[in-house]
C-alpha cells in the first residue's frame, strides 16, 4: 500500500507491506532519513490535524488516509547542550510561529524617541506551510535585537521556541511561552545586548519587578515604576 506523507515542507509516497503503525513510523524515518533514535519523538497527523495513534492508526488508513502529516517533537535530552549550530536549527515542521513586535511605522517611531500610536505588543505572525527555521534565517537581511521564534503546527500547538540572534537560532529549552520568555531576557545579559526599542519598558518592568535586577539605578517611565509599585505593595 502507497500513503502520501508530508515531512519538512516535502511530500512522498511512502510503501507498506504491513499495515501496522510501527511499520509506518520505520518506513517514514527510512524516506525522510529521519535518525532511528527519533522514531519514538514523531508525531503522526491525518487531514483534520487530529493526531494519529497505533490504536487508530489502521481504521484512518482504511477509510480515508489522504495525507498524513509527520513532526518531530521538542524532546531533548536533559544533559543536551544548546547549540547554535545549522543542525539544531534545522527544523522538519510545516509552519513556523514568530513573535513580531509592533508595525514598521511603529518601531520607526519609538526608535526616533516619539510614542508609538499604538501600543506595542507581542503578536504572532505565521509564516507559509513548509517554512523551515534555516528558511527563515536566511531571510533575515538587517540585524535586529534577540527575539522569540516559535514552532508548531499551530498557534495552539507550539512545540519548539527559539532565541534568534545576529543569524542563528538558539534552541531553547522550555517548551512554553513563559519559560522561552525568560530565557529571551536572560539571552540580553549574557550576549551584552540592548533591548527592542518598542519593548523597552516591558523588558524593564521585567528587569526590575520580576528579577529585582538594579532596582533604583535602571531608567524607567512613570507607568512602569507605578505598577511596580502597585504589585509590590
Amino acid at each position: 500500500m502507497l500513503l502520501r506523507v508530508l515531512f519538512g515542507g516535502e511530500q512522498k509516497y511512502v510503501k507498506l507491506s504491513d499495515l501496522t503503525f510501527d511499520a509506518f513510523v520505520r518506513e517514514v524515518c527510512l524516506k525522510f532519513n529521519i535518525p532511528e533514535g527519533r522514531q519514538q519523538d514523531l508525531k503522526v497527523y491525518d487531514q483534520s490535524e487530529t493526531e494519529v495513534d497505533v490504536d487508530v492508526f489502521e481504521e484512518i488508513v482504511n477509510q480515508s488516509p489522504g495525507t498524513f502529516r509527520v513532526m518531530l517533537s521538542n524532546k531533548e535530552d536533559p544533559g543536551a547542550v544548546l547549540s547554535s549550530s545549522s543542525s539544531s536549527v534545522t527544523s522538519d515542521d510545516t509552519i513556523i510561529l514568530n513573535f513580531t513586535m509592533c508595525d514598521p511605522s511603529e518601531e520607526e517611531a519609538t526608535a526616533e524617541g516619539s510614542q508609538p500610536k499604538r501600543p506595542c505588543r507581542i503578536n504572532y505572525e505565521a509564516q507559509a506551510v513548509g517554512t523551515s527555521v534555516q528558511q527563515h534565517l536566511d531571510k533575515i537581511k538587517q540585524r535586529t535585537q534577540p527575539y522569540l521564534l516559535a514552532h508548531g503546527s499551530i498557534q495552539s500547538s507550539i512545540h519548539a521556541f527559539f532565541i534568534v540572534i545576529d543569524n542563528y537560532a538558539i534552541p531553547c529549552k522550555a517548551t512554553c511561552s513563559v519559560g522561552a520568555l525568560d530565557e529571551l531576557f536572560k539571552a540580553h545579559y549574557v550576549f551584552g545586548t540592548s533591548y527592542s526599542a518598542p519593548l523597552t519598558n516591558f523588558f524593564t518592568f521585567l528587569q526590575t519587578t520580576v528579577y529585582n535586577i538594579d532596582v533604583g539605578e535602571t531608567k524607567e517611565t512613570p507607568r512602569v515604576a507605578e505598577l511596580r509599585a502597585r504589585m509590590l505593595h
